[in-house]
């Protein structure tokens, strides 16, 4: 079910031993374009002829009513609110705590403010089809709402019956949503980013999908905002020694792949022994799991057991291949976080189990996935904002600055821009 890679003794470079992510091209980026053009061409019309495409579904109405999001909360179960609630409260604690504050810089006759201004509208994209995710909802809506977005957008596929399930509603409604759209895929997309007649455009598009979603969100990037992190199938490495039990590395690795087909699920160990344990371990849990062909799927795959010869070179492994969750169960936790480089979110000990993150940790479960942990980051409220900079001079700060800003436009051969500072000198004397 996994294959295995067995790094020791090798000292060469890890991607002539390693398989990378890579960015599809060809025929996925082809259908993608396809769909974003007819969205911007022909808008509602084509919205609903791909939602019919897809998902089977006929629309009549692409926005659900505002009073169906009051009524979800009432048909689900009492349990599932006051998780939905907790998990509400913990994200926006954590959220809070990353707003930024103005700053103010004074120089002689020179003040300089810099601000932080929410963008006004924010579509955030929850994913369906193969399982619904209130969860998804909650991770992007609420780091929206504590940023400050006046207008909040959710997009979701319909489900077989043509709604939105009531836990998805109901949680874009504790979330603080303010519309919700019961379209999904890159048609979605489109919508938001172009705009038709039923759907205004956004400023801003976050949250997770498939590879087409995530390649979208891409093609769209250069009209709205769009973090740099490619939010794309799900990923996990786990790093483990043998001093936790086989069970929680085993079921941590496939509690990522349950999630479907494309994503990449790996084990990493210097301990040999141990790595026969947990392979058998997770053949034993696939065989029981009820999302048992999502799983083998992405095991089938992506799916790698990796023996090492030391921890510092497990922890090269998962650098290079900069998975969205990385946990770690060792002996020395410590040890190993300090050698961390790439990752979307780490999750340490036998206690911390990468669906923590999932749901009520705190920080957003829209990771950066493929590879884009390299640089980019959890989904965050700097991603709804603008820094603005306001800059007040006084003639003491005109003349501390002017030789300078003469001298470099001249040396640019920008005139204008000397000539600015020419002038009002000269104005003053």
């Amino acid at each position: 079910m996994l294959r295995r890679i067995d790094l020791r003794g090798f000292t060469g470079d890890l991607s002539e031993a390693l398989p990378r992510p890579e960015t599809p091209t060809g025929g996925p980026v082809d259908v993608v374009r396809e769909i974003l053009a007819a969205v911007a061409k022909r808008g509602d019309a084509a919205v609903r002829e791909y939602t019919s495409r897809f998902d089977g579904v006929e629309l009549d109405s692409l926005v659900v009513a505002d009073a169906e999001l009051a009524a979800a909360i009432e048909r689900i179960q009492p349990d599932v609110r006051d998780a939905l609630d907790l998990a509400a409260e913990r994200i926006a604690a954590y959220h809070q705590a990353q707003m930024p504050a103005d700053v103010t810089v004074e120089q002689p006759g020179v003040s300089i403010r810099g601000m932080h201004r929410a963008v006004e509208r924010a579509a955030c994209y929850v994913p369906g089809g193969r399982a619904v995710y209130p969860s998804t909802v909650l991770m992007t809506a609420v780091p929206a709402r504590v940023a400050g977005v006046e207008q909040i957008v959710v997009c979701v596929p319909p489900g077989p019956d043509g709604k939105v399930p009531d836990i998805v509603l109901a949680a874009a409604k504790i979330a603080g949503a303010h519309e919700v759209v019961s379209v999904g895929g890159a048609q979605a997309i489109g919508a938001v980013a172009h705009g038709t007649e039923s759907i205004r455009p956004v400023d801003v598009i976050v949250g997770p999908g498939n590879i087409y979603v995530a390649l979208a969100k891409q093609e769209v990037a250069g009209t709205v905002g769009v973090p740099s992190s490619f939010a794309g199938p799900s990923e996990v490495v786990v790093v483990a020694d043998g001093t936790d039990p086989a069970d929680f590395a085993a079921v941590d690795v496939i509690l990522q792949a349950e999630h479907g087909p494309d994503g990449l699920a790996w084990f990493v160990t210097w301990n040999d022994a141990f790595a026969d344990q947990v392979t058998a371990s997770i053949e034993r849990l696939v065989a029981d799991a009820p999302r048992r062909a999502e799983i083998e799927s992405t095991l089938g795959t992506s799916g790698m057991v990796v023996v090492t010869d030391s921890p510092e070179q497990a922890m090269a492994v998962s650098n290079f291949i900069a998975p969205e969750h990385l946990e770690i169960q060792t002996a020395d936790n410590e040890a190993l976080v300090a050698m961390v480089r790439n990752a979307g979110a780490v999750f340490c000990g036998r206690y911390a189990p990468a669906s923590l993150g999932d749901y009520v940790a705190g920080p957003s479960h829209v990771l950066p996935t493929n590879g884009t942990a390299r640089f980019a980051s959890a989904l965050t409220v700097h991603d709804f904002m603008k820094d603005v900079h306001i800059v007040f001079v006084e003639q003491a700060g005109l003349e501390a600055m002017g030789d300078a800003v003469e001298a470099l436009a001249g040396a640019e051969g920008l005139d204008a821009h000397a000539a600015s500072i020419r002038l009002r000198r000269g104005a003053e004397r």
